[in-house]
């Protein structure tokens, strides 16, 4: 059984899963062009479309993959390690390009949400 934790993580990486399926960070036609700023720019985002940020990011799910040395970063989720190499949001963006990060950051998702439903919760005896 999975915990009631690891469940609502599952479905906030599920549903940004979706989002970014479904064409993610882009812009919408009539807007002007911006850079995009992964997981910022998603409804899962606890400050998403406010740009007062009223909710620290220590209230976001994906904290818990942010490396404890990285917690106080002004946006921890852009250091959470999304591959072997270690590759993070902060250094994609300077690196890659949209679509390759996108990816990078996809297969991530997929690699977590399927070690996250592999976890059980050992049962009460």
């Amino acid at each position: 059984m999975i915990s009631d934790d690891d469940a609502r993580t599952i479905e906030m990486l599920k549903f940004e899963l979706e989002f970014l399926e479904k064409g993610g960070y882009g812009r919408l036609v009539r807007t002007p062009w911006i850079a995009t700023r992964p997981f910022q720019d998603s409804p899962t985002c606890l400050n998403f479309s406010n740009p007062a940020r009223p909710h620290p990011c220590s209230e976001c799910l994906l904290m818990q993959f942010v490396p404890p040395g990285r917690r106080s970063e002004s946006v921890p989720c852009h250091h959470i390690p999304l591959n072997a190499e270690n590759q993070t949001i902060h250094v994609l963006q300077a690196w890659e390009d949209q679509e390759t990060m996108e990816e990078v950051i996809k297969d991530w998702l997929r690699a977590t949400i399927r070690a996250l439903e592999m976890r059980q919760v050992p049962s009460a005896k």
